[in-house]
């Protein structure tokens, strides 16, 4: 199984890692800190061994990574993982900033449903199974995120069960919500933000996060 060096340290740019297996243009690899999609966050951008990787795929514990064709790569290669950190750092905060706003609203609105979510590069968001908008509470969600982020609070990221990969963060007097993505230090690294509210359709509501 592939070692998840992206969970100990999201802040690492450049790996060496080895080669595990080939299957045509796929790969796996002994250890990453390329992040395949998963909980919303989109995948990150980069190459391994030079090669650009087209896809990242979970498939159980293991990351399959299908890079450009005719890599040449084999068993037992030792190759350069590089990823796009700018790319990246913008997931952490778009990501951690929806981890927070779905924290306020779930206490705003009892009993709401999450039923989506995506964060890309340029935005994020959160969709809810709700039948009232929820425009009219945008102003004082922002409030309360903008005074997260002031105060600085120190993320804490770990395991809850090492053996089955599940992952936590949490912060102190606020919340612990489990979750298996990449995650910032402090919540001062998110900085401003911008919150917009819209209708995906009949009884359901989406509330879009920007990056100011």
């Amino acid at each position: 199984m592939v070692e998840k060096l992206f969970w100990q340290d999201p802040y690492l740019t450049r790996l060496e890692a080895r080669v595990v297996g080939v299957d045509g243009d796929a790969i796996t690899l002994d250890r990453t800190i390329y992040f395949a999609q998963s909980g919303g966050q989109e995948s990150d951008r980069g190459s391994i061994g030079g090669h650009r990787v087209l896809a990242a795929q979970k498939q159980g514990p293991e990351i399959v990574y299908a890079l450009e064709d005719r890599h040449g790569l084999k068993p037992g290669d030792c190759v350069l993982i590089e990823i796009d950190w700018p790319r990246r750092y913008r997931l952490m905060r778009l990501h951690f900033a929806c981890e927070l706003l779905l924290e306020l609203i779930y206490r705003a609105v009892p009993g709401i449903e999450k039923i989506g979510a995506h964060i890309a590069e340029e935005k994020a968001r959160i969709d809810f199974l709700h039948e009232e908008s929820l425009a009219g509470l945008l102003p004082d969600l922002l409030e309360q995120l903008n005074a997260i982020t002031e105060q600085d609070l120190q993320i804490v990221s770990d395991f809850s069960d090492r053996n089955q990969e599940r992952r936590f963060w949490a912060i102190e007097g606020f919340a612990q919500v489990p979750c298996g993505g990449t995650h910032l230090r402090s919540t001062g690294e998110i900085g401003n933000l911008s919150l917009k509210r819209k209708n995906p359709g009949q009884g359901k509501e989406r509330v879009e996060i920007r990056l100011a």
